[in-house]
């Protein structure tokens, strides 16, 4: 069994990234290399996979080291824990966003709609992102680049430099709260066997036998009618973008107010 680092007397591990062993496609560590023919890349692939078909609950060294047909121990060559085989494979899909160019000309509107999409994506892609990003410190090289994409863009709005990190806070950790939710409704319905539009109305249905709740359910489907949308993905949707549209117009207000 691999000790923990408190369990080795030593100090506890802040990132697998300030170890000075996650090279991206690093090899073994003593330089023999394993007969397994595995190398870093291709655990973290396997974990991204495993985590997407099975979630973060169900993730063990185990299950892992059985994905790629080899002994827990083969793993063990190239991470120390668990936690630096998670903190890899969060910053691996960090990588999957599409970021604007440093030079782009585009407007800070446009770029900053285009990262908040490509944020929601990947969490509805990936629901594990959503607490392992709360849990390490995400200086992977992929999500270094993500939030210097975000800095810049937000540098382009105008804003005073005492405004900015606020103006970051407002419009993505809107972005993971909404995503979050949405990856985890998904992964629920998929779960329940059900599509996301039938699963809504079997709980409306439920709800609305209550007489605790006829209250709520009334000017609940006042508001959905209001908004539109014949599905469940086309409410959300409109819900996402009228709410990062409104983010957008109070950074708009608060630059106009200098």
């Amino acid at each position: 069994m691999v000790k923990t680092a408190q369990q080795a007397g030593r100090p506890a591990r802040t990132s697998v990234w300030l170890e000075g062993k996650a090279p991206r496609g690093g090899g073994s560590r003593g330089g023999g290399g394993q007969p397994s023919g595995l190398d870093r890349d291709r655990i973290t692939g396997a974990t991204v996979r495993l985590l997407d078909a099975e979630g973060l609950a169900r993730f063990s060294m185990r299950r892992l080291a059985g994905e790629l047909n080899v002994t827990a121990m083969s793993v063990y060559w190239y991470v120390d824990t668990k936690d630096d085989l998670l903190e890899l494979a969060l910053d691996a899909v960090f990588g999957e966003m599409r970021l604007p160019a440093a030079d782009s000309d585009r407007d800070w509107r446009d770029q900053l709609r285009a990262l908040a999409a490509e944020y929601r994506a990947l969490l509805v892609r990936h629901p594990w992102l959503s607490p392992l990003a709360g849990r390490f410190l995400n200086i992977g090289p992929h999500a270094v680049a993500f939030s210097l994409a975000v800095q810049r863009v937000i540098r382009l709005t105008g804003l005073p430099a005492h405004g900015r990190m606020g103006a970051i806070s407002a419009v993505f950790q809107f972005v993971y709260g909404f995503g979050t939710i949405e990856g985890h409704f998904i992964e629920r319905c998929a779960a329940a066997g059900t599509t996301q539009d039938e699963y809504v109305r079997q709980a409306l249905s439920a709800v609305t036998e209550s007489p605790d709740h006829s209250e709520v359910v009334h000017r609940t489907a006042d508001l959905i009618e209001a908004r539109g949308g014949d599905t469940v993905e086309e409410m959300r949707d409109r819900d996402f973008t009228f709410a990062l549209q409104t983010l957008i117009a109070g950074i708009e207000a608060m630059v106009a107010r200098g």
